[in-house]
């Protein structure tokens, strides 16, 4: 990674110097005109690309530092950070205390993101958040502390630590949008940091091995922190304590040695886990989550909630937290005759976990029908290569993005492994098509990209409610 880019005092950027934002839909366009990760992988998106935590300081620097307000939990990994965000938060917030929550990427809308005891930002107060933003970084501008305009996810971060703050949270969750080091959610200082698992995903942004990758995530690791490492490699593992001991975090807590999930079998509408912590071990606790996977993001996620308290969790509150869970967009059933599922698998991991999953959770349907759509960065081929066993037909799609692989790409990425195939590019059209091939005790899966269940899931959505 290349160090981070000082601020200056260049001619500005232009871009983003627009009036304050009137509504929540002139403040969502205002948003839209910064760069995001589509213009950065592009590379179009000029000295915004260059790796660095100067512009979201300042911004968080102008409103006091609402990052410093309350304590957070830090989450990274390739896979299942954004399950474990939500099982700590429904955790913390068991024991009566006021969570924030801030995840990415959002399937339908963006208040997704910004969550208050589990239920997203309303529309008046994001549309509040974001103009006080264009303000903020107007000033900004102005008065020459930023030299380029801030991007779309750094102002997306910034508006969730500053409503955080404003509605008093005694503790937030925060899922890592990509990497750790120089993540725009890099800027608070963890209380404890979690590493779920190391992969190789994002490989241009983050570097072509998994120790590059590891050494990225391990930047969330901080003075006086609790690391907790879901990574089960020791080499990769290591990566992690070097880091700790470094910068003088606290204790290491390590997957198999101080937490971990000792069973996951499968139940009505989930699974049954036994758990252990430093602190305790909790056996029969039902999740209403499929995949065998989801026992060790539980596991990360109990772990996290013991280390923040200081002492073990009760085995009824466990209990009474999880089996309210939902992660929308993870192996999630959002119809049946079909079964229809949704899992944003976008790699070979999360695809070979998706495929354990469909043998364990869903064997008993007759055939599986696919809808798949992938972005750029992706390989269609390795994924497939980790399902192919378990579909019968693949209907090739494209999620509406800049970033998307062309639906012919996927569909051939298929045929190779044998598999036969349909092309129909847009998403809700590809859900039609591939319902419509679908018998009443088959299995239609949706996966291949967040982006591609979120179209599909509003699709389901709209479906049943003219059915109704």
């Amino acid at each position: 990674m290349r160090p981070p880019e000082g601020a200056g005092h260049r001619p500005r950027e232009s871009g983003a110097r627009t009036p304050a934002p009137a509504s929540l839909g002139d403040a969502l366009a205002w948003l839209d005109r910064h760069v995001n990760l589509e213009a950065i992988e592009r590379g179009a998106a000029g000295r915004a690309a260059a790796p660095t935590l100067e512009r979201i300081a300042a911004l968080l620097a102008a409103m006091g530092d609402p990052e410093r307000a309350y304590p957070v939990v830090h989450v990274t990994g390739t896979n299942g950070k954004g399950s474990t965000t939500r099982l700590c938060s429904a955790l913390l917030g068991a024991q009566g205390l006021s969570v924030g929550t801030y995840t990415s990427p959002h399937l339908e809308d963006l208040n997704e993101r910004i969550a208050l005891g589990g239920a997203p930002i309303d529309d008046v107060e994001l549309g509040e958040q974001l103009a006080a933003l264009a303000a903020l970084e107007r000033f900004l501008l102005d008065t020459r502390r930023l030299s380029i305009p801030p991007t779309w996810f750094e102002l997306v971060t910034a508006t969730a630590f500053r409503w955080f703050a404003d509605v008093a949270v005694d503790v937030a969750v925060v899922e890592v949008g990509l990497g750790g080091r120089w993540d725009a959610t890099n800027v608070a200082d963890a209380a404890v940091a979690v590493v779920t698992n190391v992969e190789l995903d994002h490989v241009q942004v983050l570097g072509p091995t998994r120790a590059a990758i590891a050494r990225e995530k391990a930047g969330i690791i901080k003075p006086g922190s609790t690391a907790l490492v879901g990574e089960r490699d020791p080499e990769i593992a290591a990566i992690f304590a070097e880091q700790a001991r470094s910068v003088g975090a606290g204790e290491v807590w390590r997957r198999g040695r101080e937490f971990d999930c000792t069973s996951s079998r499968p139940a009505v509408g989930g699974r049954v886990l036994d758990l252990r912590t430093p602190g305790a071990s909790y056996e029969d606790v039902y999740l209403p989550l499929f995949g065998a996977h989801q026992g060790d993001n539980a596991a990360a996620a109990l772990a996290a909630a013991e280390a923040l308290s200081g002492r073990p969790l009760a085995a009824d509150l466990v209990a009474s937290a999880f089996e309210r869970v939902a992660v929308p967009g993870r192996l999630e059933v959002v119809g049946r005759h079909p079964l229809l599922l949704l899992d944003g698998a976008h790699n070979p991991a999360g695809a070979a976990a998706l495929s354990a999953a469909l043998a364990d959770d869903f064997a008993a349907l007759e055939r599986v029908v696919a809808v798949v759509g992938c972005l750029r960065g992706r390989e269609p081929a390795a994924l497939l290569a980790e399902l192919a066993g378990r579909l019968d037909l693949v209907v090739a799609c494209a999620p509406a993005s800049p970033r998307a692989i062309a639906a012919a790409e996927v569909a051939a990425a298929a045929r190779e492994l044998g598999l036969r195939t349909e092309v129909v590019d847009a998403v809700p059209e590809a859900l039609a098509r591939a319902l419509e091939l679908a018998g009443d005790d088959d299995l239609v899966l949706v996966t291949g990209s967040l982006y591609v269940v979120g179209a599909a899931r509003a699709a389901a959505r709209e479906r049943a409610r003219h059915a109704g």
